[in-house]
């Protein structure tokens, strides 16, 4: 799967969306504007964004995009109703946000797709205003698997900057798309699941949805458990690895760090490349 970009846009993306443009003012030859029409003109210039609520494992949430990609996700809880979410738009943004009766079909299946866990949704992200930092972090975080987590620091290794542990904190803290960029998927340093932008109890419950336990996530920061290996083939992984699962508990060996599990002779694995991530 090639690497997402932020911006990019495909040809038949963009000629959907101008079709859809033609089509509403066509309709004023009736004298009748479409609902969206302003929504879509301004997203399409990106002087606005066009906006929709969704319901999700967190509950309702409303959902902006421009014609650069999804621009920024707010839990309804959180900004109150549809005037509450534009006045949090604008502040964030500096600039308006407009409601429509429904998204683009394929932008909306996307979305669906990919918080049904389907990695190859094709959904693209308005960064603007992040540095080139934060766009590596979050870009990164959205190549975490469903289902699985890892810690801060991996992160930072993983985008060359292994001594900014606590900028990636801040970054993924910041994310302006939760849940479709998933900082929630991000964990401390110790294992323990840690904050989120939505707030802890909505991390778990959508860890939660993905098939996790997050008791069990905690149990293992506290019992020190940071990898897990197998004993019969001497490789260790976070223990949410999609490899580490399928070892049975008469073969599995936990590991405190990966000196530990280096010193015993085993090595990191390839997939979820744990080493020297804690």
């Amino acid at each position: 799967m090639s690497e997402p970009r932020d911006g990019h846009r495909t040809e038949g993306q963009g000629l959907g969306r101008d079709r859809r443009l033609v089509r509403d003012l066509r309709a004023l030859g009736a004298g009748v504007a479409p609902p969206d029409l302003l929504a879509n003109v301004l997203s399409r210039v990106r002087l606005g964004d066009a906006y929709w609520t969704l319901d999700t494992p967190v509950g309702p949430v409303f959902v902006a995009y421009n014609d650069g990609g999804i621009s920024a996700v707010m839990r309804a809880a959180a900004v109150g109703d549809v005037a509450g979410f534009e006045r949090a738009f604008r502040e964030r943004h500096a600039r308006p946000a407009h409601p429509v009766t429904r998204p683009p079909a394929a932008l909306a299946h996307a979305v669906e797709r990919q918080l049904g866990g389907d990695r190859r949704a094709d959904l693209r992200f308005d960064l603007r205003g992040r540095s080139d930092f934060e766009r590596a972090v979050l870009l990164k975080a959205r190549e975490i698997p469903p289902g699985e987590v890892r810690p801060y620091g991996w992160i930072a290794r993983e985008i060359g900057r292994p001594g900014a542990v606590r900028a990636v904190g801040t970054a993924l803290g910041n994310n302006p798309v939760p849940l479709l960029i998933p900082c929630h998927r991000v964990v401390r340093s110790d294992g323990r699941v840690g904050d989120y932008a939505f707030g802890g109890a909505a991390k778990r419950a959508v860890l939660a949805a993905e098939g996790l336990d997050p008791d069990r996530l905690e149990g293992l920061a506290r019992a020190g458990v940071c990898y897990h290996g197998s004993d019969t083939t001497h490789v260790y992984c976070f223990p949410t690895c999609a490899h580490a699962r399928r070892i049975t508990d008469r073969h599995r060996v936990a590991f405190r760090s990966d000196e530990e599990a280096a010193a015993a002779g085993y090595r990191p694995c390839r997939v979820c490349r744990p080493a020297l991530a804690s």
